[in-house]
């Protein structure tokens, strides 16, 4: 398997889409999915980087500057998904690579993820890419 990391293109639109809906259940429209793309890939606090086989993006990361009153700089993983036809190869952990070297690079202190509760093979997944925590919280939100 020939697998590259790189950069997210506005071209990625419909690959990132179609990965939000299939594996992470986000049927957040096309559209609005890439106008939040074109902010956040003109952003300095934003990274996203896919994962490409055989020329088709199969996966993506996105990690941005985590930054709170209490902790020093860290970044912190927004979302990853990886197409299921390719899980168990690898790309999961190369996106995740991808992060800590630009958190390095940045002068983070490391990464930081948050995963749903249900999500326990994600869970272990993490764990075994050297990722811990025993914080149990809730998500609380308010829509307008």
């Amino acid at each position: 398997m020939d697998l590259q990391i790189r950069p997210c293109e506005i071209g990625d639109t419909e690959a990132v889409y179609e990965l939000n809906v299939r594996e992470m259940g986000y049927d957040y429209p096309k559209a609005k999915t890439e106008e939040k793309l074109k902010q956040l890939l003109k952003s300095d606090r934003d990274k996203i980087f896919v994962a490409v086989v055989e020329h088709t993006v199969v996966g993506y990361v996105h990690g941005n500057d985590y930054d709170v009153i209490y902790a020093p700089h860290m970044k912190n993983i927004m979302g990853i998904a990886v197409s299921s036809s390719f899980k168990k190869q690898g790309i999961g952990r190369a996106l995740l690579s991808a992060i800590e070297d630009w958190a390095r690079k940045s002068g983070a202190s490391g990464v930081r993820l948050v995963s749903g509760a249900t999500r326990t093979g994600a869970h272990e997944f993490y764990r075994h890419c050297g990722y811990g925590g025993d914080k149990r919280q809730i998500n609380f939100k308010k829509m307008f």
